[in-house]
Parts: C-alpha cells; sequence; structure tokens
C-alpha cells in the first residue's frame, strides 16, 4: 500500500496545521533488523501513508545508514506534509548514548523538528500487545531483550548488548549454539544430532568443516546463522535431543528475563500481561511457548504471557497519537487502519 492522502472514510483527514496552514501529520516509525514500517496519521486516528523498507537498526547497519533508511520512509509517508510529530522506535537503541546519537543524527531533517521521540522498539510492542499501564514484553527474534512498565512511569530495561551484558537468546543465539554442537559432534567432542547434516544443508555449504572455514575466512557473515532458528525449532520438535537442549535453554532465558523485569518494578505477584513477540516466539511453536507460560508462572504467579497478534508499528502508532493529545476513540481509528494496511499488504 502506498502513501494514501486519505482518510478510511475516502474524506481527507482532520489534522493539526503547520505554520503555512498545511495540514500536519504524525509519524510512527518501527525498524528491526529485518525491515521497517512508517505510517503518517492524522490526530483523529485517519491514515494518510504507509510504507515498508529494509532494516534500520543502528547496531546492525550503522547510524548513518540507519538514518538514511529512515528519512526515505519518512518523507514517503508524510508527502509534504508538515510533521508535528515523530515518533521511532528502532531495535539496537539500547543504551542512553545511542538515543540520542540517533535524535542528534536526524535533527537536521525538516520533519524531526518538533515533537521528535525515539526509543528501542520494544516500545511498540509492549503497546502493540496492551494498553495496560503495568506490563512488560519480551522480543525474541534475531536477538532478545526485555523490559517492564509501571503505571507510575518507572521502566525497567536491560543493556542488550549481547554477552558482555550477560544475554542469551534469539535467532542468532540459537544458529550460533546449532553450530557449536554440530561442529562438536563432527570432531568427536559431542554427541548425534541431526544438526551435523541440516545445518550445512540449510545455508548452502557442503559441510560442517566448510562452513566453520567459511565463517572464519568472511566468505559468510555470522548473521547468516540467525536464519537457523525455524530449522533448530523444527528438529527440537522432531526429536532431536540437541536441539531439543537449545530450545530448552532459550525457554528458560525468554522466562527469567521476563520475571526479572516485573520483579524489578514488584509487579512479579500482580496480574500483568506479559507480551511475547518477534519472530521466534511469534512462530507458534508448541515447546517453546509451553516452557515459557509455564517457567513464567512458577516465579510469578498472576502474570498472563500473551503472544502478540499484531505488529510493532501499530504500537507506535497508538504511542505517536497519544503523545499528540489524540482521544481515545482516534487512537482506536488509527490502530484500526494500520493493521487494515498490514494486512492488505500481505
Amino acid at each position: 500500500m502506498g502513501p494514501a492522502r486519505t482518510g478510511s472514510s475516502g474524506e481527507p483527514g482532520h489534522g493539526v496545521s503547520g505554520p503555512d496552514g498545511r495540514q500536519g501529520v504524525l509519524v510512527a516509525v518501527d525498524g528491526g533488523g529485518s525491515k521497517t514500517d512508517a505510517v503518517a496519521l492524522t490526530i483523529d486516528g485517519q491514515l494518510l501513508g504507509y510504507a515498508r523498507g529494509p532494516r534500520s537498526s543502528p547496531q546492525l547497519i550503522g547510524l548513518a545508514p540507519a538514518v538514511e533508511v529512515i528519512d526515505d520512509l519518512v518523507t514517503r509517508v508524510a508527502a509534504a506534509a508538515p510533521v508535528e510529530g515523530a515518533h521511532l522506535y528502532l531495535s539496537g537503541l539500547d543504551l542512553p548514548v545511542e538515543i540520542q546519537a540517533l535524535e542528534h543524527a536526524v535533527a537536521d531533517r525538516p520533519w524531526a523538528r518538533t515533537a521528535l521521540h525515539a526509543d528501542n522498539d520494544l516500545f511498540a510492542l509492549l503497546r502493540a500487545g496492551t494498553g495496560e499501564p503495568d506490563a512488560a514484553a519480551v522480543v525474541c527474534g534475531t536477538g532478545i531483550n526485555a523490559l517492564a512498565v509501571r503505571a507510575d512511569g518507572e521502566v525497567a530495561r536491560f543493556a542488550a548488548l549481547g554477552a558482555i551484558s550477560g544475554d542469551w537468546g534469539g535467532g542468532g543465539s540459537l544458529g550460533s549454539s546449532a553450530l557449536w554442537f554440530a561442529a562438536r559432534a563432527v570432531d568427536g567432542r559431542g554427541e548425534p544430532t541431526a544438526l551435523v547434516e541440516a545445518v550445512p544443508r540449510a545455508l548452502g555449504v557442503a559441510s560442517i568443516p566448510q562452513l566453520i572455514e567459511d565463517l572464519h575466512l568472511g566468505f559468510l557473515e555470522e548473521y547468516v546463522l540467525a536464519s537457523l532458528a525455524p530449522l533448530v525449532l523444527r528438529l527440537a520438535r522432531e526429536g532431536d535431543d540437541v536441539a531439543a537442549s537449545i530450545v530448552d535453554r532459550l525457554a528458560r532465558e525468554v522466562a527469567t528475563m521476563a520475571v526479572a523485569a516485573l520483579r524489578r518494578l514488584g509487579l512479579d505477584q500482580r496480574e500483568v500481561p506479559v507480551v511475547l513477540g518477534g519472530g521466534v516466539l511469534t512462530s507458534g511453536d508448541a515447546r517453546l511457548l509451553d516452557q515459557v507460560r509455564a517457567l513464567i508462572a512458577v516465579e510469578a504467579p498472576h502474570a498472563v504471557p500473551v503472544v502478540i497478534d499484531a505488529a510493532p508499528i501499530v504500537g507506535a502508532t497508538r504511542l505517536v497519537l497519544e503523545a499528540a493529545g489524540a482521544t481515545p476513540e482516534a487512537v482506536r481509528a488509527g490502530t484500526r487502519a494500520v493493521t487494515a494496511a498490514l494486512i492488505e499488504r500481505r
């Protein structure tokens, strides 16, 4: 769906007015490790533009390329209308210094001169899944991260910088572990596993030793291992003990992050939603999800894990509209319109 300059009713949307009298728009962006979504809306929740582009995580592609992706998408969806508020939610914005760097990098763009807000895409994920003031979320896609929020504005979050900040999980960790176990099975240090044949086949190489060599010499980038996540989940379902042990470890990590975030805000004994999102968790794998729910229930018995059924850009839409003072009816209209646009795009 390209940028449409009318709302869902076919009539022009009513937005705030820019300094030259033109109708102003609100823009929301959700960017991750595989794609970026952007929308432009009026303050009454009418969708004026929607566009999708490539990944925009500054950690993965660098700050300057990320800014170019975002600038292109925002410019397209705004379609020359003055932007009265822009919310950017990106994976890789884990530290305050990273948020400040992005805000500084886009400050000279015309659309970033009023009401700019940037933060981690987990906030968009959270608000795509729930509007409750006390809530938590865990994302498990290429990587893993979690947060919890409380009605008084307090937030518990993690650095989410990989092994140096105590993290393990996501498609990258599943794939790296699959290769680790397969390598040990090949040279006799580990137990037999179907990963030995399945991993190189999935990546189009001849063998585990060839895969190791290609990664070491730079013929393959390590990020390709994240694509092995569905394979690991499938082999675990089919009974491979090694693959199952990797999936079980991931379930423990997801539950541990959720409970830790809740506990830091004193929410672990309260009935609060825990939104589960990201490609690995939304794949519907029963072994993984059943364990996550069971493990959370041990430490946070009243928490309610919910696998998200809405895209994070829907949450970003909610957040930009609420920040601009939109009515609850307008917020609902906006999120419905964005959801419909995503369905149309499939």
